[in-house]
């Protein structure tokens, strides 16, 4: 054999928006894992601390077909996780045309390279895709999106279920956690921020949905990577919980004054978008055959405050 052309087992996942919350944590948990080369890509430069040199990172706009093409023309990855999104739920509403730029028409320029090189593709999803009304949903439940956003992804689903390469789906549900330039809230830091500042706040208490941890939601997608397990798969959290009993969860957590939260309902808040008002999802498909196993909420918010704690040390 030439040298320089020695054959490994490595694995190249390349991912999309390695600079979101998502992207982050799945970059550096598999930093920690030989077998696997990753190629994180997001807008514009990377904001991931601290990446060793052996993580390629590449800059890359996912509505330019030409860019994505090029570069997986230069890594030749085996699989794709494509996180990359636009998830802000009033923002798609208010600009569509923005939003089904980068949640459709990004997708299919995703799915035209992964036919053309042979590569698995994994794209992440949500449950905005249903109307809310029967939740928690199953994987073979009927979608009946309410808003933009939520036609936006069920599009892009449908775009992934016809390409002629191996794909999965993961859908989620409001994913909580901390990335490294804090850049984005989470249920979890705007009730403590509010709580410790003695500020009180109304929270919605007719909604429910399973919220996820970001480090779970990460490990589920890398178990269907790593096995191209094929289908869609439900990933999050296992406990059924309105955002108002969210924040109870999280004031008893960090002992602050539970007095200052106030319950709502969804019609106090005048928002853009309309909110499915019970989702949530059952994930026995996930632990069955991925051996999905995610934390409970408590210690979701436990994970959250330690993270907290070591970035506030750092």
């Amino acid at each position: 054999m030439v040298a320089g052309h020695i054959k490994t087992n490595s694995m190249k996942i390349l991912i999309t928006g390695s600079n979101g919350l998502l992207g982050q944590k799945l970059t550096t948990h598999l930093l920690t894992d030989p077998g696997v080369t990753t190629i994180a890509t997001g807008r514009g430069n990377n904001r991931i601390k601290g990446l060793p040199a052996h993580v390629i990172y590449e800059s890359m706009d996912i509505t330019d077909a030409i860019q994505i093409n090029l570069i997986f023309q230069k890594h030749q990855p085996d699989a794709v996780i494509h996180t990359a999104a636009l998830t802000q739920v009033d923002e798609c509403e208010l600009n569509r045309e923005l939003c089904w730029q980068l949640n459709v028409g990004a997708v299919q320029h995703i799915v035209n390279a992964c036919e053309k090189y042979n590569v698995f593709l994994l794209h992440l999803s949500t449950d905005f895709i249903f109307d809310g009304k029967q939740g928690p949903y199953g994987e073979q439940d009927p979608p009946n999106p309410i808003s933009y956003y939520g036609e936006s992804k069920l599009a892009a689903e449908k775009i992934v279920a016809s390409g002629k390469m191996r794909w999965a789906i993961a859908r989620t549900v409001l994913v909580y956690g901390i990335a490294q330039d804090m850049s984005r809230s989470n249920i979890i830091l705007w009730v403590k921020d509010n709580l410790e500042k003695g500020n009180k706040i109304k929270v919605v208490n007719d909604q429910w949905r399973t919220p996820t941890l970001a480090e779970d939601l990460a490990m589920g997608c890398i178990q269907i990577v790593k096995g191209k397990n094929e289908g869609i798969f439900n990933l999050s959290g296992k406990d059924f919980l309105t955002p108002y009993e969210m924040a109870i969860h999280t004031a008893d957590f960090f002992k602050l004054d539970k007095s200052l939260i106030e319950m709502a309902d969804a019609s106090t808040f005048s928002q853009p978008a309309k909110r499915p008002p019970k989702t949530g999802f059952t994930i026995d498909k996930a632990i069955k055959h991925l051996g999905y196993s995610p934390h409970s909420f408590d210690e979701g918010i436990a994970i959250v405050a330690q993270q907290l704690e070591k970035q506030f040390r750092e």
